[in-house]
């Protein structure tokens, strides 16, 4: 059983030595421990960092490609290298590594394919009120979208099998933890929290620049995953409202018309009539996208059938 922790890393000098010293290079369970560093454009000394510190893999962006490619980047490197389980964290040390055999407790007994830490939010001090406020909100949303219970969507301190990693496709270019957990919820994968321990801060976040911004991509992340993965249900739903309306409208005119004051209220009939029809166009982008939907998913089975095979190969 082979074990790899990677780090997503852009511009990380200052912080990536001590993420480094706190990782474990033995850990109940596996016979090899290895670590990889996704060197995503960085403009400092992060990969001459990595390199003293022992770091067995590197692998590098020749420019930044943002957060969620190289969280990619890292799990497509870490199926070529054989890893069994991977375990994702960030260079600034934000996560206790201490909890790593925590993490992947549940992917060795069987009771998951994905567990997520889930950071002690309250207790953060260096987090806002309004941040711990959205963090919430943020994860309240995802376990609807997901139908999962993630505790800590937001949390980047994760453990993937090997086989949910491969079935793992990130769109958004912004962030890959609300999405690979919603996509793993509609995928029926098994994805839990557990509880885990956080650092003090070393430094501010990137990610979340304002809370304007990070609202704002969360929910277009939530709401382009819905359109992805539940295309039918989505159109058919927003649909379903300008249908109604136009039915609503419809009877309005109706009304008047069987009380012999109609001639004053066709707008109504136009209103009804352009709703009704924007209905009717949603429902069939919903089957359409249902369609397509269909053959992603059959695309996934193709491509970790394939993933499969080479590993058999090698």
């Amino acid at each position: 059983m082979k074990l790899i922790i990677q780090i997503p890393c852009l511009n990380e000098a200052a912080t990536l030595a001590i993420a480094l010293a706190e990782l474990p290079r033995m850990v109940p369970g596996f016979d090899a421990v290895e670590w990889l560093v996704v060197d995503d454009g960085s403009s400092d000394e992060t990969c001459a960092v990595a390199t003293r510190h022992g770091v067995d893999h590197i692998v590098r962006h020749q420019v930044n490609r943002g957060l969620a490619e190289a969280f990619m980047t890292g799990i497509d490197a870490c199926i070529r290298l054989g890893a069994d389980v991977i375990v994702n964290t960030d260079a600034d040390n934000q996560y206790c590594a201490a909890d790593i055999p925590c993490l992947i407790g549940p992917l060795l007994a069987g009771q998951a394919e994905i567990v997520i830490g889930a950071r002690p939010i309250e207790a953060t001090e260096h987090f806002s009120w309004v941040k711990k406020r959205l963090q919430r909100l943020g994860s309240w949303a995802v376990r609807v979208a997901s139908a999962t219970e993630v505790a800590d969507a937001p949390s980047g301190f994760r453990a993937i099998s090997r086989e949910a990693a491969m079935r793992l496709h990130v769109f958004n270019g912004y962030t890959y933890t609300l999405e690979t957990i919603i996509q793993a919820g509609q995928s029926n994968m098994r994805v839990i929290s557990v509880p885990v321990h956080t650092n003090p801060d070393l430094r501010p976040s990137r990610l979340v620049k304002s809370i304007g911004s990070y609202v704002r991509r969360s929910l277009l992340t939530i709401l382009r995953i819905f359109v992805v993965y539940r295309p039918l249900a989505f159109f058919c739903g927003v649909g379903a409202v300008f249908m109604l309306a136009g039915i609503a409208a419809g009877l309005r005119f109706l009304m008047f018309y069987v009380t012999g004051d109609g001639g004053g209220h066709v707008q109504s009939v136009i209103f009804s009539a352009l709703c009704i029809i924007v209905g009717l166009i949603l429902a069939t982008v919903g089957l359409i996208g249902d369609l397509i939907a269909t053959n992603r998913k059959l695309l996934e089975r193709i491509d970790v059938r394939l993933q499969r095979v080479e590993r058999a190969d090698r």
